[in-house]
């Protein structure tokens, strides 16, 4: 709390006593110390947190069983995505309407930014679902499960795209290459694999 009143008092004392040599050296810290813009908070720990691209709205995953979309200058919610247990990653599009998120109730879900709407059915995984990423051009996204498995799906539709791709542990964490080609996976099997998503 008081890390936070520092600037406060900083500002205080150069206005009350522009000759005073403590507040002078006081606003001379300023500049070091981080302003916060806005604080947000969920019922449990946070997992993740992401920027939408335009830096107007974050969205974080939590232990709380949710996502939840805040507006960076005001930290106001603008949507809860509730998923039935933790909810590990959540991520924007590239363009910024939509949000992917991976939970432990072995589902991931694209949701509709604005709105908090599912825009497809829940993408099914055998496990917990650790990761979600969109491709660059948001049609595709990638999930990767405890189940050892990534797998890529249409974005819009919920349709699986691909079968699954298979490791011998637990897969952490994929993304898609820029063109959306290529997808990168790596695994607690100690291997990190490069697929055609196509």
């Amino acid at each position: 709390k008081l890390y936070d009143a520092l600037p406060y008092l900083a500002r205080s004392l150069k206005t009350q006593n522009q000759n005073n040599p403590s507040a002078a050296l006081a606003f001379s810290y300023l500049p070091l110390i981080p302003t916060i813009r806005a604080t947000v908070q969920h019922q449990d720990k946070v997992n993740s947190a992401s920027f939408s691209p335009d830096g107007k709205w974050v969205v974080t995953a939590s232990n709380d069983n949710t996502a939840k979309i805040w507006d960076v200058q005001t930290g106001k919610s603008i949507a809860t995505l509730q998923h039935e247990n933790t909810v590990n990653s959540a991520n924007f599009s590239l363009d910024g309407k939509w949000v992917v998120t991976a939970s432990d109730d072995k589902t991931a879900r694209v949701w509709d930014a604005k709105t908090g709407q599912p825009v497809s059915p829940p993408l099914p995984h055998g496990d917990v679902v650790h990761s979600a990423n969109f491709s660059l051009d948001g049609k595709w996204v990638v999930t990767v499960s405890g189940n050892n498995t990534a797998r890529v799906w249409n974005s819009k539709t919920g349709q699986v795209v691909s079968p699954p791709l298979q490791h011998q542990g637990s897969v952490n964490s994929a993304s898609f290459s820029s063109e959306g080609r290529w997808v990168m996976a790596g695994s607690d099997d100690k291997i990190v694999r490069v697929w055609d998503a196509q």
